[in-house]
């Protein structure tokens, strides 16, 4: 089937009646010219809902819990109520009030033990995505489409880190061709929940941050996809936040290692994880508007025809700069950095930008805030002999900071870039504070305090 097409939808394309009927009525479009695979997200708040229940159930809130549940069935008997005849409508709510069983009786099992299991929180969330499933296939075969709702448990083999697992491709591939080949050959489209997988003896597991693009980008390319369509909220991927920067422009096409870039710092695009599995096989991806799905979009290539200079400029605020210093020059620098990045390595920290100096061995790097307080438990610990006799400076942390990410193809090898780049910010009477370029010159990440950084980021749009 080298024509297939996996079409991902996400929280908002699956936030309602409405928005499930025109997430039905954009796959019918295409199964009727080629095979099609749909991946469907929680609606909208859903897996907030349920993580909040699982919380309220370890606190032994049983009131709340309640309320919660509650708040959870509504929410899916209005879809049904709105999305499907009136003659399916008591089959449906059964199907779903199965579900939510399914998710209180693992919210129990967490009140009784006054703790959250990290497999059974993995078991839990799930369920949202299972709701979705359910709902669109059974609205499509109301709708004349054979479809067929997949639970990705069944399909997705993984590793056993709950909570963020990582696929085992050549298993999933198995899976796929068992559980979805015979489906696509009976013409069904097959529903599948995104975001969950499980472990090769079915332990139940999900895939962490960006998890429902990351499952349709996997399937995609253990079934050898011609193509995945990410459908969310959004027109594409723009050359910088429209909140910010008045003229910004969706990209018509960018690179995998682009979006990568975009990504990683801070801009709503695919996740790096949900990027790997494509760029392996060379498979492109458009990211499309489920509510102006006129529009093209971006499409994601291998690669493009880059003119020269950046492409897009992204931010993030919720970061902090640490900044680290040997208080003798007996000490080594490099020793340092390099048992400073094996602590945060262990401790599962992302580096978004590092810098060093040459003569005084001093460096820093760039963490988000929500990882700071487990980067500095490790840091300290593992140094803690040089703190305490003094060989170190005591570590310094700087949370008015903000990232400012330059990202494009078309830097590598053209010279002034970085040179125009600053002269803009400088313009302004913003102070740089920290400055990191990759050897690819793929990106240059700027570091500026925060009440100067949405201005820096529209500067340096007008710029380019």
């Amino acid at each position: 089937m080298g024509d297939l097409l996996v079409m991902k939808f996400g929280g908002t394309s699956m936030g309602s009646a409405e928005r499930i009927r025109v997430a039905a009525r954009l796959t019918s479009e295409q199964s009727a010219k080629r095979p099609v695979v749909v991946v469907v997200s929680a609606m909208s708040k859903v897996t907030d809902l349920l993580l909040d229940s699982l919380r309220k159930a370890e606190a032994g809130d049983q009131a709340d819990l309640d309320a919660n549940l509650e708040k959870l069935s509504e929410r899916h008997r209005e879809c049904c109520r709105g999305l499907l005849p009136k003659e399916k409508q008591d089959q449906a709510t059964a199907g779903v009030e199965r579900l939510i069983a399914d998710f209180a009786r693992i919210a129990k099992g967490v009140m009784m033990l006054g703790e959250r299991p990290p497999r059974s929180v993995d078991e839990a969330v799930a369920v949202g995505e299972r709701l979705s499933a359910y709902l669109m296939a059974l609205h499509m075969e109301c709708e004349g489409i054979p479809a067929v709702a997949v639970n990705a448990a069944d399909v997705i083999a993984t590793d056993a880190v709950f909570g963020n697992a990582t696929p085992l491709m050549e298993p999933t591939r198995a899976r796929a061709a068992a559980v979805l080949r015979p489906l696509l050959d009976q013409h069904k489209v097959p529903v599948v929940t995104g975001f969950n997988g499980s472990t090769l003896d079915h332990r139940p597991t999900t895939l962490g941050r960006g998890g429902s693009d990351f499952s349709a980008s996997i399937l995609a390319a253990v079934l050898d996809a011609a193509e995945l369509w990410i459908w969310t909220d959004v027109d594409g991927i723009m050359s910088g936040d429209p909140r910010l920067v008045s003229d910004a422009r969706v990209l018509p096409e960018i690179t995998y290692a682009e979006a990568a870039e975009l990504a990683y710092n801070g801009a709503k695009v695919l996740h790096p994880r949900t990027l790997a599995p494509l760029a392996e096989r060379g498979i492109p991806v458009w990211s499309k508007n489920s509510f102006a799905p006129e529009k093209p979009g971006t499409r994601i290539l291998p690669r493009v025809d880059a003119g020269h200079g950046p492409h897009a400029v992204t931010s993030m605020t919720d970061v902090a700069l640490v900044s680290m210093e040997p208080a003798s020059a007996a000490v080594s620098g490099t020793k340092l950095m390099a048992r400073a990045l094996d602590g945060l390595a262990r401790a599962n920290v992302e580096i978004l930008a590092f810098t060093s100096s040459s003569y005084r061995q001093s460096f820093c790097f760039l963490v988000r805030q929500s990882e700071l307080e487990r980067a500095l438990e490790f840091l300290e610990e593992d140094l803690a002999l040089e703190l305490v006799h003094g060989y170190l400076k005591p570590i310094e942390v700087d949370a008015d900071v903000g990232l400012i990410a330059v990202v494009g193809e078309g830097m590598r090898g053209t010279p002034g870039l970085a040179g125009r780049m600053f002269t803009a910010i400088s313009k302004h009477n913003i102070n740089i504070i920290a400055i990191a370029q990759g050897s690819s010159e793929l990106t240059i990440a700027i570091v500026v305090r925060r009440s100067g950084l949405e201005q820096a980021v529209r500067a340096i749009h007008g710029e380019f």
